[in-house]
């Protein structure tokens, strides 16, 4: 049997609202000049994206991060980033997901929806499937496409799930190459 996630260690979600997010693959590795955070933690990291930690601190596990990758960072044209976008909505849609804003651009995304079983990694691996199978079908991409499970936070209250939803919408003046809410059309 494999791992499942659970929300034991979690808040639970306020009306099963959560806030996902994710990266290509290799855009943010151990060791980033942006800072990083270990998996569990299992290391306590200084500094994150908004104090950025010495760039000379994590040389090491840096370069050791890229050695070991099976191919470069994944950075997604304007192009891909809709095709990855749309078939995103388009599968999470499938699966009943309530979805109320996805942005993708060039090395991650962020959405909100509703997950009624509280199993969001589930369904947004079916999303990040189903979008790199067209991605590496109809565009010359080799697998893997995007990063390994993605981070998941419940929603608070109802001005958390605001909050998280303009900030989704405020991803449009960062670039974001594809930008999907609710009020549009299921593609």
């Amino acid at each position: 049997m494999g791992f499942r996630f659970t929300l034991r260690s979690m808040a639970q979600p306020w009306n099963d609202w959560y806030h996902c997010n994710g990266n290509t693959y290799g855009t943010w590795v151990r060791g980033s000049e942006l800072g990083y955070r270990e998996r569990h933690h299992r290391k306590h990291v200084v500094g994150d994206y908004k104090h950025r930690p010495p760039v000379e601190r994590d040389e090491r596990l840096r370069e050791r991060s890229r050695r070991l990758m099976r191919q470069p960072p994944v950075f997604l044209t304007n192009h891909q980033a809709r095709l990855a976008g749309t078939a995103m909505v388009r599968r999470l849609l499938q699966r009943e997901v309530e979805l109320l804003a996805l942005a993708v651009n060039a090395y991650h995304f962020h959405l909100l929806g509703r997950f009624p079983d509280h199993r969001p990694r589930y369904y947004i691996g079916l999303a990040k499937q189903y979008a790199a199978y067209v991605l590496t079908r109809d565009q010359e991409l080799k697998a893997p496409i995007w990063a390994k499970r993605c981070r998941c936070l419940p929603i608070a209250d109802r001005k958390h799930q605001v909050n998280v939803y303009n900030y989704v919408l405020e991803h449009e003046d960062k670039g974001p190459y594809f930008l999907w809410n609710h009020w549009m059309a299921a593609p």
